[in-house]
């Protein structure tokens, strides 16, 4: 899967971030309002990252069919154009329609960056997806395009079937034949990113915690210190107890999670859909399927994601732009969206389509995103990534215990929010 949406650039840095985020600008080229009452501008720009450009082009064609519009593509870098585009909404350089992350869309409508959007029937909705397109206010600034949760990858050749619990983990940690070579008594059977707060929100969740409530839209309410965050968090401290040295090393964890795994030595991790590309090029027989429950009982209530058509705010051609978004959501096109790029349509109805398509992927992604929680878009987000990461850090290094990280996060998220936003 093409798509990598996954972190903040408090965990990232922009570099690697800029490679993740799928994000949009572009030139603007309808030159007439759209007037109540009479002929829209018969022209719009849709703006799409360069992977998605084949896709655009047919879209474009077949929107040009039904309604007569013309769709002038633009395409390019991801992370840039979200940077540009209070600019190019101030010198009307924007684009019509465009493509942002969940995370983003709040943030971005709550800063005069974006027009309302409707959501049609068409678009075929549901809650977690509304919530992720919708700010704080209650304004709806996005049409849900695509889904995105974590999963589990597992080795076919080292293990038969998917683990089912972490209790089935735990015992494949027994196993000698995962021992980490050069450190003993280590395992690498199963290995998640869990100093990566993006990684380890489901296993916190999962417990009973949560970032902000009423579904992430209340940055005066955190949950990152009550009984459940750290019953995760104390969980996630007594793997990496079993785990190698190198996994608390935030940096460089991912690429040996990834190495132990394609070289043979671990049987599962945790990652996103955005990892499958690479595998497949490996060469690793891998299974791929929901998270294992956890101990509680519990599903792994991982972060749900994706991307949004965002309408900016400086289009003269609202009317049209919003009923080309209505195209793109709706569920045919859905269906062609999934077809072209194997990303996951957040159209229920092209989404059962789509899982009828029998790839392990695209299933586990859906199953997944059940027992997803939206991932927070409004602008305090920025002030949680990097206090929550250090609280895991250091509770798994020894540093702390789990209460006093947890405390110490919440009262840096709580100072940053009122030194930013004034609350």
């Amino acid at each position: 899967m093409s798509s990598k949406f996954m972190k903040s650039a408090a965990v990232l840095g922009t570099a690697t971030l800029a490679s993740l985020l799928l994000v949009a600008c572009g030139s603007k080229t309808a030159d007439k309002p759209a007037e109540s009452g009479s002929s829209e501008a018969k022209e719009i720009t849709l703006y799409v990252e360069d992977q998605y450009k084949a896709y655009a082009e047919t879209v474009a064609k077949a929107y040009k069919e039904q309604s007569g519009t013309t769709v002038n593509i633009k395409s390019g870098d991801q992370l840039g154009g979200l940077d540009k585009l209070s600019l190019d909404n101030q010198s009307g350089q924007a684009a019509d329609v465009m493509m942002a992350p969940y995370d983003r869309v709040g943030s971005l409508g709550s800063d005069g960056q974006l027009s309302e959007v409707k959501l049609s029937d068409g678009a075929k909705t549901e809650d977690t997806t509304k919530s992720l397109v919708t700010a704080a206010d209650g304004k709806v600034y996005g049409a849900p395009a695509v889904i995105e949760s974590l999963v589990m990858y597992y080795n076919k050749d080292l293990v038969k079937d998917a683990p089912k619990t972490f209790a089935d983990l735990e015992n494949l940690a027994k196993d000698s034949k995962y021992a980490f070579a050069g450190e003993d008594g280590k395992t690498s059977a199963f290995l998640a990113d869990w100093t990566n707060f993006y990684y380890a929100y489901g296993l916190l969740a999962g417990n009973g915690a949560y970032v902000f409530g009423q579904n992430g839209k209340d940055p005066k309410d955190i949950g990152l210190a009550n009984d459940g965050s750290i019953a995760g968090i104390n969980y996630a401290k007594s793997w990496y107890e079993k785990w190698p040295k190198g996994m608390q090393d935030g940096t460089a964890a991912g690429n040996l999670i990834q190495t132990q795994f394609q070289e043979g030595k671990t049987a599962a991790i945790i990652d996103g859909p955005w990892k499958a590309q690479a595998l497949k090029d490996a060469k690793v027989n891998y299974g791929v399927a929901t998270i294992p429950t956890l101990p509680n009982g519990k599903e792994y209530a991982a972060f749900g994601g994706g991307k949004a058509w965002i309408i900016p705010s400086s289009t003269k051609n609202l009317e049209g732009a919003q009923k080309f978004v209505d195209f793109l959501v709706s569920t045919e096109q859905q269906k062609a969206f999934y077809d072209a790029t194997n990303e996951i349509p957040a159209n229920t109805e092209a989404r059962s389509y789509a899982e009828g398509k029998n790839d392990e992927l695209t299933t586990a992604v859906i199953k997944q995103f059940k027992n997803a929680q939206p991932i927070p878009n409004i602008s305090q987000m920025s002030a949680v990534w990097e206090p929550a990461a250090n609280m895991l850090f250091d509770t798994v290094s020894g540093q702390k215990d789990a209460k006093t990280a947890a405390n110490d996060a919440v009262t840096l998220i709580k100072e940053t929010i009122k030194q930013k936003f004034g609350e």
